[in-house]
């Protein structure tokens, strides 16, 4: 399976990096690993891309870890559809105090536009 996982520089995103290499390593996807910038990430485009490369280093995986640039939700969306992936994987997602999952506007952008099925890792 052609896997994108798009990563910010959250804790989600790195628990969706962890749950995706797994997947990866069981199932021999081919994955690709895109970082998109968040201006409320605890991590800089260049740590999220470093912290990325050394994991799948680490795990023996060989990816491709690309930059996007542009809005992140339509920039996973677009690269997702110009390079046909059969699965995009994102993090995200709180729970609300009513036990609710509460979405981001990047995470519920992709789950409504990807052309593709989205796991979200939470």
């Amino acid at each position: 399976m052609n896997v994108l996982l798009g990563i910010e520089g959250s804790d989600e995103s790195v628990r969706a990096l962890e749950a995706t290499l797994e997947r990866t390593l069981e199932a021999d996807d081919e994955l690709t690993v895109a970082v998109v910038e968040k201006s409320t990430a605890e991590r800089s485009v260049a740590e999220t891309r470093a912290l990325a490369t050394d994991r799948l280093e680490t795990a023996g995986i060989d990816a491709t870890v690309t930059t996007l640039e542009g809005d992140p939700g339509s920039a996973l969306v677009d690269f997702a559809e110009r390079e046909s992936f059969d699965m995009v994987v994102i993090g995200g997602g709180t729970q609300s105090p009513m036990g609710k999952i509460r979405l981001g506007p990047i995470t519920e952008f992709v789950l409504l536009n990807a052309p593709a099925t989205v796991k979200l890792v939470r």
